[in-house]
C-alpha cells in the first residue's frame, strides 16, 4: 500500500500560546483503517481539522494524495470526506436533499443513482424522504456519513463517530466502516472507545499533549507491549504467598482461592514451568489454570501514564 496522507513536523500554536500539536509526524497508507486514540485535549480533533484544511498549521506540511493541503486546498479536500463529532443537520430537510446538497458543494454533477447507492450502503434508502428531525440519533450519524461520502472521496475521517450511540448501534457502525474499507476507502477515526479501535482498526496511533506517542500495527502492538496473566486456582485457599514463591510477584485473588502471575508476552521465557514446579514444592495443589491477555485499553492507559 502507498501513503495517501503524509504529515511532517506539524505544529499548531494558538494565539494564546497553547501548543495543540507539537511536531506531529504521521503516514497513513491507502486502504487502511487507522484509529487515533488519546484523552480529551490530546490534539485528535486539531490534527484531523488541520489535515482537512479547516485549521491552518503554524508550521510543518500535510499532503493528501500528493496535494499540499495549504497550496492545493481544493484538490486535497476533494479527496476527503469528514464526519464531524457534532450532529449539525437541518432538521426540516429531507435526508436525500441533505446528501444531494453535500455532493453539489464539491462541484459534482447531480447523480440521484449515486446518492441512492450511498444511502443504501448505510441502510438509509427507506429513509430518503424522511425529514432529519424524524430520525433517531444513530440514523442521524449515518446521514452525516452519507453527506461525507456523497462526493465519492477516497479518504474518510470519522471524528468520534459513535459518541452518544448505544452499544448495538455502535456495532452496526463498525460494520459500515468495515464495508467502506472493503470498497477501498481509507478510514481515519478518532475514538474514546478502546474496543472500537480493537475491533476494526489495522493500526493504532496514540496521541497525547499534541504528540504522537506511537503508531503501530494493532496486533503487533498488543504482542509487543501486552502482558499475559496466568490465574492458578488452588485446591485450598491461602492467606499469604509462601516465601519460596515471592520472587514471582504473585497476587492473591478470589479470597485466597487463586494466585495470579503476570508475565510479558514478548519475553523469551515466561517462567511458568519453574513457577509450577516451585508451587508444587511449596505444598500447594492447583485445580485449574486460566490465561488472559492485556487489552488495548490497558496498553493505552499505561502509555498515557508514561507521558504524564
Amino acid at each position: 500500500m502507498a501513503p495517501i496522507v503524509e504529515v511532517k513536523n506539524l505544529k499548531k500554536v494558538y494565539d494564546s500560546g497553547f501548543e495543540a500539536l507539537s511536531g506531529v509526524d504521521l503516514t497513513i497508507e491507502e486502504g487502511e483503517i487507522i484509529a487515533l486514540l488519546g484523552p480529551n485535549g490530546a490534539g485528535k480533533t486539531t490534527l484531523i481539522s488541520t489535515i482537512c484544511g479547516i485549521t491552518s498549521p503554524t508550521s510543518g506540511t500535510v499532503t493528501v494524495g500528493g496535494f499540499d493541503v495549504t497550496r492545493d486546498f481544493r484538490a486535497a479536500r476533494s479527496l476527503i470526506g469528514l464526519v464531524p463529532q457534532d450532529i449539525s443537520l437541518e432538521p426540516f430537510e429531507k435526508v436525500v436533499n441533505t446528501v444531494r446538497f453535500s455532493r453539489g458543494l464539491f462541484g459534482k454533477p447531480r447523480n440521484d443513482a449515486k446518492v441512492d447507492e450511498v444511502l443504501d450502503s448505510l441502510s438509509l434508502l427507506d429513509k430518503r424522504d424522511s425529514r432529519i428531525m424524524a430520525l433517531s440519533g444513530g440514523m442521524k450519524r449515518r446521514v452525516l456519513i452519507a453527506k461525507a461520502l456523497a462526493h465519492e472521496p477516497t479518504i474518510l475521517f470519522l471524528d468520534e463517530p459513535t459518541a452518544g450511540v448505544d452499544v448495538e448501534l455502535r456495532k452496526d457502525m463498525w460494520a459500515v466502516v468495515a464495508e467502506l474499507r472493503r470498497q477501498g476507502v481509507t478510514i481515519i477515526l478518532t475514538t474514546h472507545y478502546i474496543e472500537e479501535a480493537e475491533a476494526i482498526a489495522d493500526r493504532v496511533a496514540v496521541i497525547d499533549k499534541g504528540k504522537i506517542l506511537l503508531v503501530e500495527d494493532k496486533a503487533k502492538l498488543m504482542a509487543q507491549m501486552g502482558q499475559k496473566q496466568l490465574e492458578i486456582e488452588l485446591a485450598d485457599p491461602i492467606k499469604t504467598v509462601p516465601k519460596a514463591l515471592e520472587k514471582y510477584g504473585l497476587e492473591i485473588a478470589r479470597d485466597g482461592a487463586a494466585l495470579v502471575y503476570t508475565f510479558e508476552t514478548k519475553g523469551e521465557r515466561t517462567g511458568i514451568t519453574a513457577l509450577l514446579a516451585d508451587l508444587r514444592d511449596a505444598g500447594l495443589t492447583m485445580t485449574d489454570l486460566k490465561t488472559r491477555e492485556s487489552s488495548l485499553e490497558e496498553i493505552f492507559v499505561d502509555l498515557v501514564k508514561e507521558n504524564a
